[in-house]
């Protein structure tokens, strides 16, 4: 069309009356368009309104008497609440038009009301998706319960499975039962593009595998001291994929799962005691009666520190053992409790000094390797 004939068509009005005949329009006067985008733009407006309600609603209950399930309700249905909203007016928008033989085409009436159950799914949809919250409260309070640490770890876990579920069923949901589409062949595809995944993917596959097998075993807890193959220290974080330990040097190493499933773990957390065991050497010059004397010292100086375990399952042991090449040993073991790392080596430190005072003071000398060399003279 030249820009003559544009300017003619305008100028006559042939244009209004081709637009009218548009299957689009036709039927409906162009006053139920503008309604529909009030209706649009009221749905919006309204549902910003509701969540600014709800929201201070559930602010001032939280405010009153704490997160309680009414509040995290409230709080949880106060985004879903305006996508809801939004879904009524496209309904009410519908209903403003004319469609079939008169009106719209049926098509397009068919299309608008897919949309807005569509939407109203989702709405739906994103509603479970934030309750979820509700749920991972009950479990923080179940599991703050618990003396074990790793079930607090379980609950984002559990968070994470329950939403992705949620999402992908809603997904499946609004595509099949909304929207028509072939699932079956979306499936079918997505089976044969999941084989190809799982099989380069195996080792993640291998992780998962292996933290529900941590999970459900439970071979350490959050912060306990462990030690799989080469690293030693606290744990902490467990993951779908990996455990992290902090080692002592303060390296933060990761483990994968499958590792640690497959692995000989060794919780040195778990222990109840820390065992000690030292072999204290005199000189031979000290006779048996001080080497007698230097085991009831040791015997006298453990029985006087308190974090020195005495039970009789386990009691602190001290014996004159051997005869040294150069020295006389006495044997020295002891269990300390509780078994922390560092309270453990400060007991070690009291009993060296206190061993070293009373050696001192009955003048028992400690021994050290030498050698005494003979000269013969022709």
């Amino acid at each position: 069309m030249t820009a003559s004939a544009l300017s003619r068509l305008l100028s006559s009005g042939d244009w209004w009356a081709k637009t009218v005949n548009y299957e689009i329009i036709k039927g409906n006067a162009i006053w139920r368009f503008f309604i529909v985008l009030l209706v649009v733009l009221a749905a919006m407006a309204a549902g910003r309104i509701a969540q600014y309600f709800v929201t201070s609603a559930a602010n001032r209950r939280e405010e009153k008497r704490g997160a309680g399930v009414v509040t995290l309700f409230l709080t949880c249905i106060s985004k879903p609440i305006s996508v809801a909203i939004l879904a009524l007016g496209l309904f009410v928008c519908k209903a403003l038009l004319v469609f079939g033989d008169e009106g719209i085409n049926p098509s397009i009436g068919t299309c608008w009301t897919r949309i807005a159950q569509a939407v109203a799914a989702i709405a739906f949809a994103y509603a479970l998706y934030r309750l979820v919250d509700v749920i991972e409260h009950y479990l923080q309070l179940w599991t703050g319960k618990t003396r074990t640490k790793l079930d607090d770890m379980l609950v984002p876990i559990v968070r994470k499975s329950l939403r992705i579920t949620i999402a992908i069923i809603a997904a499946l949901w609004i595509a099949d039962g909304i929207l028509g589409a072939d699932i079956g062949a979306i499936l079918l595809s997505a089976g044969v593009g999941g084989i190809a995944i799982a099989l380069a993917a195996k080792e993640t596959i291998a992780n998962f595998f292996g933290s529900i097998a941590i999970f459900a075993d439970r071979p350490f807890q959050i912060d306990e001291l462990v030690k799989v193959g080469e690293h030693f220290g606290p744990v902490e974080d467990v993951g779908f994929r990996s455990t992290r330990v902090r080692t002592l040097q303060g390296h933060l190493v990761t483990i994968p799962n499958s590792v640690i499933a497959n692995s000989i773990v060794e919780n040195v957390g778990k222990r109840p005691f820390i065992r000690r065991t030292s072999n204290i050497t005199i000189t031979y010059d000290s006779g048996h009666t001080k080497a007698k004397r230097a085991v009831e010292i040791i015997k006298e100086v453990l029985a006087g520190v308190p974090e020195v375990n005495t039970d009789a399952e386990k009691p602190p042991r001290v014996y004159f053992s051997d005869f040294n090449d150069w020295s006389l040993n006495i044997y020295m073991s002891y269990f300390v409790k509780p078994p922390d790392y560092w309270v453990y080596h400060e007991v070690n430190e009291r009993v060296n000094l206190e061993i070293m005072k009373r050696f001192e003071a009955e003048q028992i000398e400690f021994a050290f390797p030498s050698q005494t060399l003979y000269v013969k003279k022709d």
